[in-house]
């Protein structure tokens, strides 16, 4: 639990401290976009084909935290520093980064308690490097996708 609590506090704290380019409008949308798709796709592959699971196969508080504060402000870090604008190239590029950081953070999360608060079933490391450049995509269309609905454009 040690590890989630360290977590949740170092990346809402980089989150905010470090948010440029978030409207506080966006900052909702994101958090509860992440916290909406994540909640789905936690029904199927952790409790319903036990996937992968945090702390114990079965549904428990320690699950809370973990999908209403530790990844949104993930979420608001990628999106204030997404290179929106530029070339397709550096776009791939920083998803890339992404991906490897996100892989390497939950490799620490594989850890043994204190630190570590999620287990692998049938999971692995290789699907999350799969998965998660489309997540984030999906997290940047969102984004894009809200940012043309306060200009009006829908």
């Amino acid at each position: 639990m040690f590890g989630l609590i360290a977590a949740i506090i170092l990346f809402n704290l980089i989150a905010f401290m470090t948010n440029k380019r978030l409207t506080k409008n966006q900052i909702v949308h994101i958090w509860m976009f992440t916290i909406a798709f994540q909640a789905v796709a936690e029904t199927f592959i952790d409790f319903k084909y036990l996937g992968y699971w945090y702390f114990y196969k079965e549904i428990n508080w320690g699950v809370l935290p973990a999908l209403t504060v530790l990844i949104p402000p993930v979420n608001m870090i990628f999106l204030n520093f997404y290179p929106f604008g530029h070339r397709f190239y550096k776009q791939l590029l920083y998803i890339a980064i992404w991906v490897l950081a996100i892989t390497g953070y939950e490799a620490i999360t594989l850890l043994p308690e204190p630190w570590g608060y999620f287990n692998h079933g049938w999971w692995n490391l290789w699907y999350s490097a799969i998965v998660n450049p489309f997540l984030l995509g999906i997290v940047a269309l969102y984004y894009k996708w809200i940012c043309k609905i306060e200009k009006g454009i829908y």
